[in-house]
């Protein structure tokens, strides 16, 4: 048995997988703040697990556990998790000498888009990219069924690439970033007006007429298209897939990424030859690709970390 954890910054989603990489088990909890706090979301959501799916804890053989922040996969110490209140934590030695298995740690994108290959059903010399459209903007690429880490594990950090020097001020202190134009928070931000889902209330106002929302909405398939394209032209992976919170908009968002390649390409002989619109897929909403990405992180040495097994 195999636990996957997905740490967000107000919940988490975790999951048992057995030994074939069937779900058995599946619970969200709320996530709390701090060290402390993530150390014992951990543990609990474990245990919980456990009364959830039925199985003894001494089957239990790792626990794997995707966290936003900089990671260090191979000592499972956790940099920056800003919206978790944690600065610097040796998460997996913490964790792991509270729970008595082995620990790993992951950044919570990366794993995601582990999971995500392994719920497509990639084969093993496929590559794909997860395009991560959430408060922020970020990938993981996925080849020959191994992360892609790149020399200094930042590849797939598109959404601080600045394709609009005279765009909106990113956070990263650039100007007209990819999360500029298509990062939730950003959104929200330029948007103004209070709400659950702002980018939602943009959308609807945007098929009602509002000026703003028709520019913001347009922005948002832009990034995002802009997003697909540098993943696709720099790594030439077969496939991306669009998941994160945004994807409750569901055809909504798909179909205006698709329009906005395909207006992108009207004029290019060379981006047509791609057929970039036909190479993205929208992860179904709610799925636990995040965390069973980490499940299966959890199980291999991160030198060998493969999304599909046999």
């Amino acid at each position: 048995m195999r636990i996957g954890l997905d740490i967000g910054g107000t919940k988490t989603d975790a999951v048992a997988v057995d030994g074939s990489d069937k779900i058995l088990g599946r619970i969200r909890r709320a996530t709390g703040h701090g060290d402390e706090a993530v150390v014992t979301d951990v543990v609990d959501s474990v245990r919980e697990l456990q009364e959830e799916a039925g199985f003894d804890f001494s089957d239990v053989r790792s626990v794997g556990v995707g966290i936003p922040g900089l990671v260090d996969s191979t000592k499972g110490h956790v940099l920056h998790a800003v919206n978790l209140g944690v600065e610097s934590l040796d998460l997996a030695a913490r964790a792991g000498a509270r729970l008595g298995v082995p620990v790993a740690v992951e950044n919570d994108v990366k794993a995601a888009a582990l999971g995500a290959a392994a719920l497509r059903g990639s084969d093993a010399r496929s590559s794909m990219a997860y395009l991560n459209l959430g408060t922020g903007v970020a990938a993981g690429i996925v080849v020959d069924g191994r992360i892609w880490r790149g020399a200094h594990s930042t590849a797939g950090e598109v959404g601080h690439i600045s394709v609009d020097p005279a765009g909106r001020l990113c956070t990263c202190g650039q100007r007209g970033c990819i999360e500029t134009l298509c990062g939730g928070g950003a959104l929200a931000r330029a948007w103004g007006h209070p709400g659950a889902f702002p980018v939602r209330d943009i959308f609807d106002a945007a098929e009602g007429g509002d000026p703003e929302a028709l520019v913001l909405r347009g922005d948002l398939v832009r990034g995002a298209a802009a997003a697909v394209r540098v993943l696709i032209l720099s790594t030439d992976v077969q496939t991306v897939v669009i998941g994160g919170g945004i994807t409750a908009l569901g055809t909504r968002l798909g179909d205006g990424i698709r329009t906005a390649l395909m207006t992108d390409a009207d004029g290019s002989p060379f981006l047509r030859s791609l057929r970039l619109d036909e190479r993205i897929e929208l992860l179904p909403s709610g799925s636990p690709a995040a965390a069973l990405g980490a499940a299966l992180v959890g199980v291999h040495a991160p030198e060998q970390e493969i999304a599909i097994h046999g």
